[in-house]
């Protein structure tokens, strides 16, 4: 097991907040684990997942599941039932970067999804494969969260691991462990939709600064005792656009 485990926020296609946090990260040392949710509503997403890809295979990187992950694949398979859904979850960006601007309208939601299982085979069967959780030491990593009611949390259903919001944050955490998680952005989660610190309460610690609404991107390293360093990276691209 390496030395330390550097845990990267919610990416959404912010390409270049997310390649400025990945170069803090050495592979000899740290355990990388993405979050999950490199995709929808930012400009720069096939480039994102690309590079999630590339980490994974190539520095052993853990790149989780997230709710964005899996509605994109819920897309490529019911296109048609999902295309609304998807896009008003910002799956527009997602479709213009991996085929061109202006797809969404040029195309159906058929014909789009062909065109990305034809284009994108080795990239759609990665994606299909990223894990629910990762472990390290006395940290369970987790796109969303856990069923805190649940005895043994490795028995939440697939559905909690990559959606589930407020169930998680306000039940009492007694599994021994410290959850990370992404998902809910930090604004919401300190409960005045402006600050984008990390936050930490009852072993759980929330680390989507919400970098694609004007918030900002986290790399936080950590040693068994706890967070080491915070890496954040704000997006100054545009104003502050609270949503989650």
């Amino acid at each position: 097991m390496k030395p330390y485990v550097f845990a990267i926020g919610d990416v959404h296609g912010m390409y270049d907040l997310f390649t400025k946090v990945v170069d803090y990260c050495d592979p000899s040392l740290h355990q990388l684990i993405l979050m999950g949710d490199l995709n929808d509503r930012g400009p720069q997403v096939k480039e994102s997942f690309l590079l999630g890809k590339k980490l994974v295979e190539e520095q052993g990187a853990v790149y989780l599941m997230g709710n964005h992950e899996e509605l994109f694949l819920y897309f490529l398979d019911r296109p048609e039932d999902v295309g609304a859904l998807y896009e008003q979850n910002g799956g527009r960006q997602t479709i213009e970067s991996l085929l061109h601007k202006g797809a969404w309208e040029e195309y159906s939601p058929t014909e789009i999804a062909m065109m990305i299982k034809s284009r994108y085979k080795d990239l759609v069967a990665f994606l299909r494969e990223r894990p629910l959780y990762a472990q390290w030491g006395p940290y369970v990593f987790v796109h969303a969260g856990v069923d805190l009611h649940k005895k043994d949390w490795r028995k939440t259903s697939p559905h909690d691991f990559v959606w589930i919001r407020e169930d998680f944050h306000q039940s009492p955490n007694h599994t021994g462990k410290t959850i990370v998680f992404g998902h809910t952005i930090t604004p919401a989660l300190h409960g005045d939709m402006m600050t984008t610190d990390l936050w930490q309460q009852d072993h759980k610690i929330g680390i989507d600064g919400g970098a694609v609404f004007g918030g900002s991107l986290h790399g936080v390293i950590f040693d068994q005792k706890g967070i080491l360093q915070d890496i954040e990276y704000q997006n100054l691209t545009g104003p502050w656009q609270p949503s989650i």
